[in-house]
């Protein structure tokens, strides 16, 4: 496994779907078969697909920064901070599962709501 290329694939994957071209990410990036484990959205390639069009449809105004990149074997997670209109803030946690050609096939992810107070001053990140 080249963990610095899966890396790199993670995040364009996601950058591409997030940004508004889902299709473009999975036939980039995602293998012969695409299991998901987010509850809200169904499997498949073409269920990621919808999903991210849907998205993109309805709130185009976003960005997403990427705050952490780790990998290890067969595995690349993202830390990211995700702002949507209204200035509503989120930190993600997405893994990626990379089949031996480098293509990712299966996802899973954690997603919070940045809250306007915290107990502390640290930061989510």
């Amino acid at each position: 496994m080249d963990l610095e290329q899966n890396k790199e694939n993670a995040i364009a994957f996601y950058k591409t779907a997030y940004l508004g071209n889902p299709k473009k990410a999975m036939e980039l990036y995602g293998g012969d078969n695409y299991k998901q484990h987010n509850p809200l959205v169904a499997d498949g390639k073409q269920a990621f697909i919808d999903y991210f069009d849907r998205m993109h449809k309805e709130f185009p105004e976003k960005s997403i920064d990427f705050v952490r990149i780790i990998a290890e074997n067969d595995l690349v997670s993202l830390h990211t901070h995700q702002i949507w209109p209204d200035n509503d803030q989120y930190v993600t946690m997405d893994f990626f599962k990379f089949d031996d050609n480098g293509k990712i096939i299966e996802h899973w992810d954690s997603i919070q709501q940045i809250p306007e107070t915290a107990m502390h001053n640290n930061t989510m990140y």
